[in-house]
């Protein structure tokens, strides 16, 4: 277990951020960089959750100062340092208002830079600073103890098959308190989530939490297994029970006795096979393929899939009796774009575990471009895909190909007002018509989510449609904050409908 931070720095000084951002390097936290103050609201708006949001505040410029406002006002459940005059009273007044927990002057003492990383990292076990513990400089705004409720531990454990449990997010530093707790209450568990998500990982989490740790872990992708052969893996076969069978063979479940069991992809699993699996959990008696006599194996049973199950449940393509005897306990493992504050964590341990063969005398470091590239990027293939691209650019060691690469992805669609199509465009009317369509979505969703602050939730609520499809709009129309003159803009044409 390890004590670190997540910081975001969005400093427009170059000379301020290399000196902040090396005394922070220093002591071991992570340091992603935003290059401006609108690239840190859109990090924060795509879903990083930082333990600590340092920004820059020295400016007097008018479009400056406004885009602190708004980065603030995005950023108020996030603790924050901001660099800051102290003879600027009104200004840091307005700050404090807007959430600063911590004041830093320009000459960016270093007591003062550890004093608030110390706060931060204590912030768990004190509601409230102690007075006598704060500097001229570093001076915790009336809110700072927010800062209690934000999580600053990396969690990391070491599994079988080179496997790893990582989690420095919110959702999974809570999976991992449920695997924790979960772990010995020999029950079956369902884990849910898309694709690459790390299901197995987190089965095999539980497995080495509870007490049948010390006896195999086994898995069954039940979607890799044809058909007619999926029941001969799962509880064996006689001799001659089917053309091929030459000799007796133990199934998964022989195999497990006394320890774990995972079925991957049960989602997949047919209607005939689901029924005769029921029985088995029920009674944990089985018979093998061929075989007069029924056999019983102490077995705990891990299920996982990326199937919706609400959606097969309701489309019969899932018995709700084996739903339901599976899921006493339930597992949702959120996508990598929904915890993007654990992608540099990540990154950095994929390399590490990389082989020498394929790093060779590369120092395989990711600049930082492009891990703020990496953060923004939507991640749809998950770990896997970013396992797969870290593995890519440490082989073809061209970290600039591979930040355009991102770059490409996540480069977001403008939208635009009085522009005409493309000539190639104009003849093909359902095109257009979809075009339409697409850029009249994105416009009410880009208005109700400025209208309403960036608050996702009221904006989804606005908007008559679910949390969960907000977001998924979000990604899909790949939505950021804009500029303060479109949004002022954007502003008055919400509040003109709205009346």
């Amino acid at each position: 277990m390890k004590s670190l931070l997540l910081i975001l720095t969005a400093i427009d000084d170059s000379n301020r951020q290399t000196k902040v951002n090396a005394q922070l390097r220093a002591s071991g936290h992570r340091v992603i960089e935003a290059g401006s103050f609108k690239q840190a609201q859109a990090l924060i708006g795509n879903g990083l959750q930082p333990d600590l949001l340092f920004l820059d505040a020295m400016s007097t410029d008018v479009a400056a100062t406004v885009q602190v406002r708004r980065l603030l006002k995005k950023a108020q459940h996030i603790p924050m340092a901001v660099i800051a005059e102290p003879d600027a009273m009104q200004w840091r007044k307005e700050l404090e208002s807007l959430g600063a927990s911590f004041f830093v002057s320009g000459a960016l003492a270093q007591e003062d830079i550890e004093f608030i990383m110390r706060s931060i990292i204590q912030a768990k076990s004190d509601s409230i600073l102690p007075a006598s513990e704060m500097s001229d400089h570093a001076m915790p705004a009336p809110n700072a103890h927010r800062a209690e409720e934000v999580s600053c531990k990396v969690c990391m454990e070491e599994l079988d098959d080179n496997q790893y449990f990582l989690a420095a997010s919110p959702a999974m530093l809570n999976i991992y308190r449920q695997v924790k707790l979960l772990a010995d209450s020999d029950v079956p568990v369902l884990i849910l989530g898309e694709s690459g998500t790390g299901k197995e990982v987190i089965a095999n989490l539980i497995h080495k939490h509870s007490q049948r740790s010390r006896h195999k872990f086994l898995k069954l992708n039940c979607a890799a297994v044809p058909y007619d052969l999926l029941e001969s893996e799962l509880f064996g076969h006689q001799r001659g029970a089917f053309t091929g069978a030459i000799k007796d063979r133990a199934g998964k479940f022989e195999q497990a006795n006394r320890g774990t069991l995972l079925l991957d992809e049960i989602g997949e699993m047919s209607a005939q096979m689901q029924a005769k699996f029921l029985h088995v959990l029920q009674d944990g008696q089985f018979t093998r393929l061929g075989a007069q006599e029924s056999s019983k194996a102490d077995v705990r049973v891990l299920a996982a899939t990326n199937v919706h199950m609400e959606n097969a449940l309701s489309e019969k393509k899932f018995r709700e009796d084996l739903y339901y005897r599976l899921s006493v306990l339930t597992i949702h493992v959120p996508p990598l774009r929904e915890r993007r504050e654990e992608i540099p964590y990540l990154v950095e341990e994929i390399i590490r575990r990389t082989s020498a063969d394929l790093k060779g005398d590369c120092k395989c470091i990711f600049p930082q471009k492009l891990l703020d590239a990496a953060l923004l990027h939507d991640w749809r293939g998950n770990l896997r895909e970013l396992r797969n691209f870290v593995t890519r650019t440490i082989i073809l060691r061209d970290t600039d190909a591979a930040l355009q690469e991102l770059e490409s992805r996540i480069a977001p669609v403008p939208v635009i007002e009085d522009s005409q199509e493309p000539a190639a465009h104009r003849f093909a009317m359902r095109s257009v018509i979809s075009d339409m369509k697409d850029r009249t979505e994105a416009q009410m969703i880009q208005d109700a989510l400025e209208v309403s602050g960036w608050n996702r939730r009221h904006a989804a609520k606005y908007l008559n449609i679910s949390y969960r499809g907000l977001l998924y709009k979000i990604q899909q129309h790949r939505i950021t904050p804009r500029l303060p003159r479109e949004i002022n803009t954007a502003s008055r044409v919400a509040h003109s409908a709205l009346s």
